[in-house]
């Protein structure tokens, strides 16, 4: 099962997630929390696989949230649910570790279907952030955050910059693996690898940094 923590101030949201949830046989839904403060409490104590934030709550927000879950459990995948969809919430969620993101006008099944992504380890991005997302990525980076994504992949070896490119340029395992003549499970290795040497919690983040060292583009 996949144990689910859902934490937002309005307790008719919280119920019609957990209502959403609860109807897939293979999520449960752990936890509540009804602001930030609480969410990473929780988050600590239940080890859930994932935590479904709201950006705007009380004591602490979902961006913050999501940031010290990062540090207190940090085997635990975020997810961003709001109704806000303004571009740098969303690169501030997925540059601090978080899985996704999603709107609340989102239907139930690309809900469960982001936890799902997000418990297996993959990223999800609504069709909504995923156009603020391309459309920050289209601007050049700003020359501080360049300079630092270069240095950072400067640890890379040639083969894994070359995997690195491809997650910049938004290709999945199997369409990387087409591109450069490499099977999906060596792809997924390579990938993992990525990740532990840019020290990245997820190939977003991965392919974030790859578009600001000048990387898949």
């Amino acid at each position: 099962m996949i144990r689910v923590l859902i934490a937002d101030d309005e307790p008719l949201i919280r119920a019609g997630i957990r209502a959403i949830l609860t109807s897939a046989d293979d999520i449960e839904v752990t936890a509540e929390a009804a602001d930030g403060r609480e969410a990473v409490d929780l988050a600590r104590r239940y080890r859930v696989d994932v935590a479904l934030l709201d950006i705007r709550m009380p004591h602490l927000d979902g961006l913050a949230a999501l940031a010290e879950i990062g540090r207190a459990a940090p085997g635990v995948r975020t997810l961003i649910l709001t109704t806000f969809g303004e571009r740098d919430n969303v690169l501030r969620a997925l540059r601090q570790g978080g899985a996704g993101f999603l709107l609340k006008d989102s239907a139930p099944g690309e809900l469960i279907g982001a936890v799902r992504a997000a418990a297996a380890g993959d990223a999800y991005l609504s069709p909504a952030a995923t156009r603020h997302v391309a459309d920050s990525l289209a601007a050049a980076p700003a020359a501080s955050r360049s300079e630092e994504a270069r240095r950072r992949i400067a640890v890379l070896g040639e083969r894994e910059r070359e995997v690195l490119a491809l997650l910049g340029e938004g290709l999945s395992n199997a369409d990387a693996g087409r591109r450069i003549h490499m099977s999906e499970a060596t792809v997924k290795t390579y990938v993992s690898r990525i990740l532990a040497k840019l020290e990245c919690e997820n190939r977003v983040q991965a392919a974030l940094l790859a578009r600001d060292a000048g990387l898949g583009i």
